[in-house]
């Protein structure tokens, strides 16, 4: 078991959370707000109760996967073909036991696949259809996938089809994640996401690839990350996030060191959240906007930061 033991005991527990890193949007702060908010009581509810950290970070991405404003599940952008197709990925880091979709349609949780995955312990990554067999025999309802298109990204991707496939407005908000400390010292994190807008359908990103968009390891911290998804996969993004870390010892450094990576050698814009061991956070982003939530025994409520 990969944990680490500490003279005190029992770990504080501390939650971050992510709302993607993007553009900074013209009108519905509050909304992304609102979102952010509800996100972060979801996953401290199951943390704050003394709960696994793993089902923290599931609570909480899942509640932005339900949410219409972020790429992620309901609301989550649209491929070139006009679909919904999602990726997520979760990762528990005291036996590094992880799970993984890609391109999936008919799902609304892509992270509960993924922890189905990851409970299921057979495979890692299951993409498509394979995804979605797996899911039926596992007893998961399935949703008509027209039911994740919102008015919202539906007139996106009609503004693209009149402008002969230019890239449109960016979106406002990303691909969306967890890191979790319970109180046993487990580390956990979660990603999940719609992608790229106007993508190939069959395309998987970062958000699906461990140690590119996901990474946990309860002896160093937890990492989800989001952005341009093809560059995060070039500098495996999330594990070298946790290599700064080791070697710094600082949340706040090893994240902003791991930015101006994505950024100098990944050639990408993006950004990323971390814990360290002891429940430190540390967060960075090369955008405009990149929507944080913390939440810890030491906050009074969910303290939001863009």
């Amino acid at each position: 078991m990969r944990r680490r033991e500490t003279a005190g005991g029992a770990r504080v527990p501390t939650l971050i959370v992510h709302g993607g890193a993007g553009a900074d949007p013209a009108d519905g702060r509050d909304e992304v707000r609102a979102g952010m908010r509800s996100a972060v009581a979801a996953g401290w509810r199951v943390l704050g109760d003394g709960g696994r950290a793993v089902d923290a970070v599931e609570a909480a991405v899942r509640a932005l996967e339900d949410h219409p404003r972020f790429n992620a599940g309901r609301g989550a952008v649209l491929t070139a073909t006009g679909t919904v197709e999602l990726d997520a990925s979760i990762m528990e880091g005291d036996r590094l036991r992880c799970g993984a979709v890609g391109a999936v349609s008919g799902m609304a949780n892509a992270i509960t696949l993924a922890r189905r995955v990851m409970d299921d312990g057979r495979h890692v990554l299951i993409v498509g259809d394979g995804a979605l067999q797996f899911a039926r025999a596992a007893g998961m309802p399935e949703c008509d996938p027209a039911s994740l298109v919102t008015e919202r990204q539906r007139g996106r991707w009609l503004d693209r089809e009149r402008t002969a496939g230019a890239a449109g407005t960016a979106s406002a908000a990303g691909t969306v994640g967890a890191v979790a400390l319970d109180r046993h010292g487990t580390m956990a994190a979660a990603t999940s996401t719609g992608g790229i807008f106007g993508k190939l359908p069959g395309r998987v990103g970062d958000s699906a690839l461990i140690g590119s968009g996901t990474y946990a390891d309860s002896t160093l911290g937890g990492v989800s990350c989001t952005g341009d998804g093809e560059a995060i996969i070039r500098v495996a993004l999330a594990r070298r996030a946790l290599d700064y870390l080791k070697e710094a010892d600082d949340a706040t450094y090893a994240a902003q060191v791991a930015v101006d990576l994505l950024v100098e050698e990944g050639q990408g814009q993006g950004g990323l959240i971390l814990l360290d061991w002891r429940g430190r956070a540390g967060y960075a982003h090369s955008t405009p906007l990149m929507p944080v939530g913390l939440m810890s025994p030491a906050l009074p409520e969910p303290r939001l930061e863009f």
